[in-house]
């Protein structure tokens, strides 16, 4: 029986709710058919967005939505995306599908998708091919309140009061697609645009976010900080990091998100383990400039990538999400609330009908994947203080892949409530646990499970092959509580102490 050791006196960290943010890029049906179908469409919609799939996400608690990309976000001009839509430009989304972007879906759309979520805006500057004047007038437009060309342009536009901006990212993986850059010259170029982007507001200032390093580029890290610290100037709020697990480990066949055997579950799930390693590590480098932690890293890009569903354009990235998929979101998840006091904000790619993505549409049809269900149990984590907690584990997996049976994290809420979440990674073994909980008497517990074969899904002629269902298995008995995790599921409990 494996130990979980939980002492809810030793908090260590707040958990934002932003950890459990997500990400919409106009790449395949994201943007277009997934969230946005137009005021005239025969799909009910307020303003344009989708009423299943907007109150899907409400249902999570959505804390912020990053947009509009992701490379789209370097070859992209917003003054294309204002004004009346007969008049925007057309353009060719040459990242993604080569497909005609009409920029119907723009500044003032995305602002009213979050109001409709009730979420932080989290939007991404271009610097692979804007200019800082360009960027600077997209903060006037959307953040100045008084007499000025941006503001009489936004006031011309439908929007009189300006809007709040949350986060604004200088640039994307400026070190690939945002403009193929040494680490030096962007640091550089962060400290000249951020410059600009000014605080309009000074009750709500701009958190401003630079690119940070592809998956375990730590000289992109060192360099980029060494640049905006020289001498104390540039100023950051995050740093990014983007880390996708590829189930492979090669980019050029990345394996299928439905078929796959026990290794291709086992070196999945231990790919996706090595965020922790990434957090560490580029942690450890910006401790070095950073002790304080003022710093957050944002890991702005994250989820599991495979090979598109046969049959559909390779530049729309549609893929199937499966149990696998759940695993990989909940040891993620685990993953930022243990490390919550260096990572601020992490944004799962996508959010709809792209990657790893929570909610998957087709015409009037509306399906919620696996990893949505995670997130709706992890959700009671958000806002919470992070508790210590530790978990006994045993090395299981396929001789080429190992990892550790199980994962887990415990918060506590502002009425008391632990908050539970575990992860079972086994295929075949159940695990039995006996909660030992220091200097507490547990009154009460209730949970809920997700769990299935592990290539089990949602489809849409069978959307609830993988639902969560109510876990009544733990009992109480003062300071400790005994249940078992089932194999390949997640679990999360809320313990009354």
């Amino acid at each position: 029986m494996a130990k979980l050791y939980v002492n809810s006196k030793i908090k260590k960290g707040h958990i934002n709710p932003e950890l459990q943010g997500h990400f919409s890029e106009h790449l395949g049906r994201c943007i277009y058919e997934g969230l946005y179908v137009g005021e005239n469409s025969d799909i009910p919609n307020v303003n344009g967005m989708r009423t299943d799939v907007v109150e899907a996400l409400k249902e999570l608690k959505i804390p912020v939505l990053r947009w509009p990309g992701g490379c789209f976000a370097d070859e992209y001009h917003w003054k294309d995306g204002i004004g009346p839509k007969e008049t925007r430009k057309k353009m060719i989304n040459t990242h993604w599908g080569g497909v005609v972007e009409d920029n119907s879906f723009g500044t003032h759309e995305f602002m009213e998708l979050c109001r409709q979520l009730g979420c932080k805006s989290y939007i991404n500057g271009n610097v692979g091919s804007g200019t800082v004047q360009e960027m600077s007038e997209w903060v006037e437009y959307l953040t100045f309140n008084g007499v000025s060309p941006m503001a009489d342009m936004r006031k011309e536009n439908g929007h009189e009061e300006p809007w709040t901006v949350d986060y604004f990212g200088v640039g994307n993986e400026n070190w690939g697609c945002g403009g193929n850059m040494r680490p030096e010259y962007y640091g550089d170029l962060y400290r000249r645009y951020q410059t600009y982007v000014r605080n309009y507001d000074n009750e709500h200032p701009i958190y401003k976010i630079a690119c940070g390093a592809n998956v375990d580029d730590y000289h992109w890290t060192e360099k980029v900080l060494e640049t905006c610290f020289d001498h104390g100037t540039g100023y950051m709020n995050g740093l990014s990091l983007h880390y996708y697990t590829v189930p492979t480990g090669v980019w050029s066949k990345k394996g299928s998100a439905t078929d796959f055997d026990e290794e291709g579950w086992y070196a999945t799930l231990k790919g996706t383990l090595y965020m922790k390693t990434l957090i560490e590590r580029h942690g450890a480098i910006m401790d070095k400039y950073d002790p304080d932690k003022k710093i957050g890293m944002i890991i702005d890009e994250w989820g599991i990538w495979t090979d598109v569903e046969p049959g559909t354009n390779p530049g729309f990235l549609y893929q199937q999400n499966t149990m696998r998929d759940a695993l990989v979101a909940g040891i993620n998840l685990n993953l930022f609330n243990k490390n919550c006091d260096r990572v601020k904000m992490a944004n799962i790619a996508q959010m709809v009908n792209v990657l790893q993505s929570v909610i998957l549409t087709e015409g009037e049809k509306m399906v919620k994947t696996p990893t949505y269900h995670v997130f709706n149990m992890y959700k009671y984590h958000q806002d919470n203080e992070l508790v210590e907690s530790y978990i006994e584990t045993k090395e299981i997996g396929t001789e080429k892949s190992k990892v550790p049976n199980l994962t887990e994290s415990v918060s506590m809420g502002a009425d008391g409530k632990l908050h539970i979440t575990i992860t079972n990674l086994s295929l075949d073994e159940v695990a039995d646990i006996e909660g030992v909980f220091a200097e507490t008497e547990i009154k009460s517990v209730k949970g809920t499970i997700l769990t299935g074969a592990m290539n089990a899904h949602n489809t849409f002629d069978a959307p609830e092959n993988v639902v969560t269902s109510a876990f009544d298995d733990a009992v109480a008995n003062g300071d400790k509580l005994n249940f078992t995790v089932p194999a390949c599921s997640v679990v999360y409990l809320e313990v009354t102490v």
